[in-house]
């Protein structure tokens, strides 16, 4: 089947009906009309499937095949292209009033009644009518060629042997010429980019010339699953056409197979009883998909399966792997596994090979708290690219063999997976204001761009097609009360519908600051409780979500993590009845969390300097300077308990829940708890004022399950279907209830959309002969 060309070739011009188009410009020249119109692309493309089948019936497929050919486009986009083109013809005049040069044939396609004509152009002419080179010399101009030049005895010409100086005189002309002649171009190719019309964009296809509604603008991506639950962690088969993805409908999680054109998903493997699959991945020819399940009580296991299904083979044990992350080496034959830990597990990033089930280290840098997570080899083997503290890190690349690693992402940040877009650029999810979003990086510049999909994460691009995938979720929570003697009693306050998340009660139990995009725009709120008239945001501030804001004694100020314009990461000390807020000075490049200490002057801040290690720092800020007094490598989350005088941090490199006397003398560390928080829920923790820990997880049964850390057993089910957000909740400061935020309406699909193009180098002309040039004059 014969597909549509972006470029047109000559001839330029084509009459149906009465009507004039003209291909390179895009442009209808109507008798009727006022000024020519202009068509979109797209819209051109499907004239000339139609003009090249004039009076016949052409499909709909035939159309999406020649016209969109390597995306999924939907209905619409082919009904606004007819519409725009019966649009720009009906001014002809070729038909009589209430016909159409287009007919619709109903559930089949379209038919294109007016006939057409190209225009023709004369042999040795272009479009303007000028005479063309390469007719060949006449007779009489051979006739008149001079003699050639005298051979001498020694048999070379006479010119020749009066000396080299006139043919370096003249090479030196020639590339002065060539040089002139290049620069000129590069010139006019410069001009001719810088005049060329912008690219139309789905907004403005949305409108015909800028005055009639077309239809709303086509998003840049379209979710093949509608289902009640959630649709996790994609994998895209290389040829792009199906898409392996977890289930986690019903509390389980079963993998399934689907065509990445909507039709209906399979079941690729039954999971045992209480057992959960998860984290499909292709191998590099598409027959082979290896997956984790995981069982009760800490058992897990890797699997392989053929790609239709059949019996499963066990590669290897992983029980007790927190944050497990694999993907298949380049030949095939193997599998990466990024760091693991449990009875099986070991630092930093090894390969396993499936033949022998021998494990090899990869040697790179490293230090020693580094958790390398989600290692991937790039489409020609070449790179092997991770995620290094995927809570508060950043992608990094290095050679396939190992060695030094460079980050390719700038700044701390929450990592929501990653992929390969080709072999010089990434695409990754990462958690920005309320929402996760897809960005674009590429590795040769180091230049980002956003991808415009909204509430976006987990990328999978295939390997040998041009699609990517991803998870979708757009999920709205709301802050409750739950009291802890009857949590079925639960309050929803402040209802919106926005997404509000980290109440912070305050210690005098009466205001409650919360992050939330209730206003359209993220940011920070306050309310006196029981009254819903205080609420408001303080304005200008750019909360971060992913630290939870840190409240003085006396309840009169707020610390928040923040940005400012420039996206910089600072930290801000705010009086939120006043609405007033100042960013702190804090001698800190990258600033992540603060929280007041035993005085209004000290302050506990986990951050570093750019792209380096963070770690927790005890400031004194009394007299106008800031003063470090004492730090500590790796935390991630703290929290200060004035009661008892301790700090209290969880850690980058492992799970588990530390304290420290308030000078964070190295001494004074003690480990409160080995196993939680995990390293996903390091933010799930709270404090309360009679020194108690909480900790918000799941159990079987129960969505929201609320422990103490230092009482097992005093654990009690406060949600059993809806989920918590997992960036902060508070304790009533008389312990008798929580505020937390739940879901309200939850669930997620997967997503598919075109790989976007990736930047190329920009090169001019004139300088790539550069050297040449050189060398030629040498």
């Amino acid at each position: 089947m014969e597909t549509i060309d972006s470029g047109f070739s000559s001839p330029d011009r084509l009459n149906i009906g009465d009507c004039l188009i003209v291909l390179s410009s895009r442009e209808v020249h109507a008798p009727g009309a006022r000024r020519p119109a202009r068509l979109t692309p797209k819209a051109i493309g499907v004239l000339l499937v139609l003009a090249r089948s004039a009076g016949d019936v052409v499909t709909r497929d035939e159309l999406f095949a020649q016209v969109w050919p390597d995306t999924l486009p939907t209905n619409d986009v082919l009904t606004q292209a007819v519409t725009q083109l019966r649009k720009a013809l009906s001014a002809g005049g070729a038909f009589q009033e209430g016909q159409e040069y287009i007919e619709t044939i109903a559930k089949t396609g379209y038919r294109l009644l007016a006939p057409a004509t190209w225009v023709s152009v004369p042999e040795g002419r272009d479009a303007g009518g000028t005479e063309t080179a390469g007719s060949g010399p006449s007779a009489s101009d051979a006739s008149s060629s001079p003699a050639p030049a005298p051979i001498a005895p020694d048999g070379r010409s006479a010119g020749f042997r009066q000396g080299t100086g006139f043919w370096r005189l003249a090479r030196r002309r020639l590339l002065l010429a060539a040089g002139l002649l290049l620069l000129c171009s590069s010139v006019t190719m410069a001009w001719l980019l810088w005049q060329r019309p912008a690219r139309e964009t789905a907004l403005d296809a949305a409108t015909a010339d800028g005055k009639g509604v077309i239809g709303s603008p086509e998003r840049p991506y379209r979710l093949i699953t509608a289902r009640q639950g959630f649709g996790t962690f994609p994998a895209l088969s290389p040829d792009g056409a199906l898409v392996a993805f977890a289930d986690e409908s019903d509390g389980g999680s079963t993998l399934k197979v689907q065509s990445t054109g909507s039709a209906t998903s399979a079941t690729l493997v039954e999971a045992p009883a209480d057992a959960l699959d998860r984290f499909p991945v292709w191998s590099p020819d598409g027959r082979e998909i290896a997956y984790a399940r995981f069982h009760p009580r800490g058992g897990c296991e890797v699997l392989v399966i053929g790609a239709t299904g059949g019996n499963p083979r066990r590669v290897t044990a992983c029980d007790g792997a927190e944050m497990l992350s694999f993907n298949w080496t380049p030949d095939g034959r193997g599998l990466v596994f990024g760091s693991m830990t449990g009875r099986h597990g070991a630092p930093g990033i090894r390969t396993l090979d499936l033949a022998t089930g021998r494990w090899t280290s990869l040697a790179y840098d490293r230090a020693d708290g580094d958790f390398d997570y989600a290692p991937r080899f790039s489409p020609d083997g070449s790179q092997l690219g991770f995620i290094r503290n995927p809570q508060m890190g950043g992608l990094w690349v290095m050679a396939a063999a190992g060695g030094a690693a460079r980050r390719v992402t700038a700044g701390s940040t929450e990592m929501r997976g990653w992929s390969w877009l080709g072999n010089e650029a990434v695409v990754f999810g990462r958690r920005v204001d309320s929402e996760s979003r897809l960005y674009q990086v590429d590795l040769r510049t180091g230049l980002l761009k956003d991808l415009g999909v909204d509430d976006a994460q987990s990328p999978s691009v295939a390997g040998m097609g041009r699609m990517l995938a991803f998870v979708h979720r757009a999920p709205l929570f709301g802050l409750f009360r739950i009291p802890l003697d009857h949590p079925e009693r639960k309050e929803r306050l402040f209802a919106s519908s926005g997404r509000d998340a980290q109440p912070m009660i305050a210690p005098d139990g009466r205001q409650l600051v919360f992050t939330s995009s209730r206003s359209g725009a993220f940011a920070l709120w306050w309310a006196r409780l029981g009254d819903d008239g205080s609420l408001h945001p303080v304005e200008g501030l750019r909360p971060e979500a992913r630290q939870p804001p840190d409240w003085s004694a006396d309840s009169e100020r707020v610390l928040v993590s923040g940005r400012d314009d420039a996206g910089r990461p600072g930290i801000y000390e705010v009086a939120p009845e006043q609405g007033q807020w100042k960013r702190l000075p804090i001698p800190m490049s990258e600033p992540l969390q603060a929280i007041y200490g035993p005085s209004p002057d000290t302050l506990f801040v986990i951050g570093g300097e750019e792209n380096g290690p963070v770690s927790l720092t005890l400031f004194d800020r009394s007299g106008g300077t800031w003063r470090r007094r004492a730090q500590l490598p790796g935390a991630s989350q703290i929290r200060y308990d004035r009661r008892t005088q301790r700090v209290l941090f969880t850690r980058l490199a492992e799970g588990g829940l530390w304290s420290a006397d308030a000078d964070l003398s190295p001494a004074s560390l003690r480990e409160v708890s080995g196993d939680v928080p995990t390293r996903w829920r390091f933010r799930t923790w709270a404090l309360g004022s009679d020194s108690a820990v909480a900790y918000l997880h799941q159990d079987a049964g129960c969505s929201v399950q609320l422990s103490r850390l230092d009482l097992p057993e005093a654990s009690r089910c406060l949600e059993t279907r809806a989920s918590s957000a997992t960036n902060g909740f508070s304790i009533a400061p008389d312990g008798s209830a929580v505020y937390m935020a739940l879901a309200v309406a939850d669930g997620t699909d997967i997503g598919v959309m075109p790989v976007p193009e990736t930047s190329s180098r920009p090169l001019l002309g004139i300088l790539k002969w550069l050297p040449l040039l050189g060398k030629l004059d040498s």
